[in-house]
């Protein structure tokens, strides 16, 4: 990935941080993937990249990123997206769990 892309990456990254939305041609949702996905897509050169993520209230979860080589994106980027987006819910499940069991102590 070029200097050039990276940096057009932190710029749509930051605007969806401060609350923007974005839409085509720079994202597009994908519930394919789960409740909240998106991916992101930046030329480059002489390609394009997707970033696959999910936008949290407190966070930008980034699931993937990768050079885009179909229009389709593959099943296997959609499941290893799917498991990422499982082992973080499931991380932050503990982590709301333990946060409440430590308020239930005091």
């Amino acid at each position: 990935m070029s200097n050039e892309a990276r940096r057009e990456v932190g710029f749509l990254l930051r605007l969806l941080q401060e609350g923007e939305s974005l839409s085509l041609p720079h994202s597009r949702p994908m519930p394919v993937i789960g409740k909240g996905c998106h991916e992101l897509r930046v030329t480059d050169k002489n390609k394009t990249w997707r970033l696959y993520y999910l936008i949290e209230s407190e966070a930008i979860v980034i699931l993937d990123i990768g050079e885009k080589k179909t229009q389709k994106t593959s099943k296997g980027i959609i499941e290893l997206c799917r498991k990422r987006l499982k082992s973080y819910e499931k991380t932050e499940r503990q982590k709301s769990d333990s946060n409440e069991s430590q308020g239930q102590m005091g």
